[in-house]
C-alpha cells in the first residue's frame, strides 16, 4: 500500500473512535484539565523518545515560537473548544463543522502559503461535506435554534478556525525544515502549558478521576488520538499539503457510526447509507492523483 495512504488511513481510524472514547473522560474531571493531562503527558512522552532516539532537539528561538503557536492553536485551544461544544451540541453535528475543515485549509493555504487550491480536493470535500450531514440529518431536523445551540454554534466554527490555523503552522514548520516528530514534541507539550495556564486563570480545578475508564481513555486518547494520529497526519500535511491531507478528517463520521453500530446500537438509515457512499465517492476524488497535477510540499 502506498505511504501517503497509510498516512490517510491511520489518523481516520484512530480520530474516528476519538468521539466514542472522549466520552469517558466527561465528568468529574475539567474538561480544560483533561486537555492538559492529555497534552503535557503526549509532550513528554514524545520528548523522551526524542532524546532516547538522538533526534536533534536545538532549534532557534524563532522555531519554537511557531512551534509553540502550532501547540496553541492545534494541541490547547482548539481541544478545549471541541470538549465545550459538545456541552452544548452533538457530536455529530460538530463532526459536520470539522468535515468543512478541507475548504478552509484551502482558503488558509492560498492566503499564508502561497498554494494553490486544488479544484479536485474542493469538489471532494463538497461530496463528502454531503455525505455527512445525510449521516447525521436526524439530528439536523431536531435542532432547535436556542441560546445554548447558538453559543455551541459559535463555539465550533471558532474551534474548526484555529484547527485550520494550527494545521497551516504545522505546514509552515514542515516547510522550514522542522522535523513533525520534534514539531510535534515540544507543540504538544507547549499547548499542555499554555491550557495549564489557562486553567490557572479560569480558576480549574486540578481534579482526577482514577477510574479505569478515565485512566484508559487519557492513555488511549494521548499514545494513539496525539501522538499516533497527529505524528500520520500531519507528517501527510508535510507530503501532500495541508488541504488534501484534512480531507482525512471528513471520512471519520464513517469510522464512527462502524463503532456506534457496535458498540451502541445505532440504527443505520437511508439517509446515512447514502450519506456514506458519497463520503466514500469523495474518498476516492481527494487521494487520487492526476498526472498534471503535482503535490507542493
Amino acid at each position: 500500500m502506498n505511504k501517503n495512504l497509510w498516512l490517510f488511513v491511520i489518523p481516520a481510524l484512530i480520530w474516528g473512535s476519538t468521539w466514542f472514547t472522549i466520552k469517558f473522560q466527561l465528568g468529574i474531571v475539567d474538561p480544560l484539565v483533561s486537555v492538559v493531562y492529555r497534552y503535557l503527558l503526549a509532550g513528554v512522552l514524545m520528548l523522551s523518545f526524542c532524546v532516547l532516539a538522538k533526534k536533534k532537539m536545538k532549534f532557534s528561538l524563532g522555531d519554537h515560537g511557531f512551534m509553540a503557536l502550532q501547540g496553541l492553536l492545534l494541541f490547547g485551544v482548539n481541544y478545549w473548544l471541541v470538549y465545550e461544544a459538545e456541552v452544548y451540541l452533538a457530536s455529530g453535528l460538530i463532526a459536520v463543522a470539522y468535515s468543512t475543515l478541507v475548504f478552509l485549509n484551502s482558503a488558509f493555504g492560498a492566503i499564508f502559503l502561497k498554494r494553490a487550491i486544488n479544484k479536485q480536493v474542493i469538489i471532494a470535500a463538497l461530496f463528502g461535506l454531503s455525505g455527512t450531514i445525510l449521516i447525521f440529518s436526524n439530528e439536523f431536523m431536531g435542532l432547535s435554534f436556542t441560546k445554548q445551540t447558538i453559543q455551541g454554534t459559535i463555539i465550533t466554527v471558532l474551534s474548526v478556525v484555529i484547527a485550520s490555523l494550527g494545521n497551516i503552522t504545522s505546514a509552515r514548520n514542515s516547510a522550514n525544515q522542522i522535523p513533525v516528530i520534534q514539531a510535534n514534541a515540544f507543540g504538544m507539550l507547549y499547548g499542555g502549558i499554555w491550557m495549564f495556564i489557562l486553567a490557572l486563570v479560569l480558576g480549574r480545578p486540578f481534579s482526577f478521576d482514577p477510574s479505569a475508564g478515565y485512566i484508559i481513555s487519557l492513555l488511549y486518547l494521548t499514545i494513539f488520538g496525539s501522538i499516533i494520529a497527529f505524528g500520520t497526519y500531519l507528517t501527510l500535511i508535510s507530503r501532500v499539503g495541508a488541504d488534501k491531507a484534512a480531507y482525512a478528517l471528513v471520512v471519520i463520521p464513517v469510522i464512527a457510526i462502524g463503532i456506534s453500530l457496535v458498540f451502541e446500537n445505532y440504527q443505520m438509515t437511508p439517509y446515512a447509507a447514502v450519506g456514506i457512499v458519497l463520503i466514500m465517492i469523495g474518498n476516492v476524488l481527494a487521494i487520487r492523483k492526476k498526472k498534471q497535477v503535482t503535490a507542493k510540499v
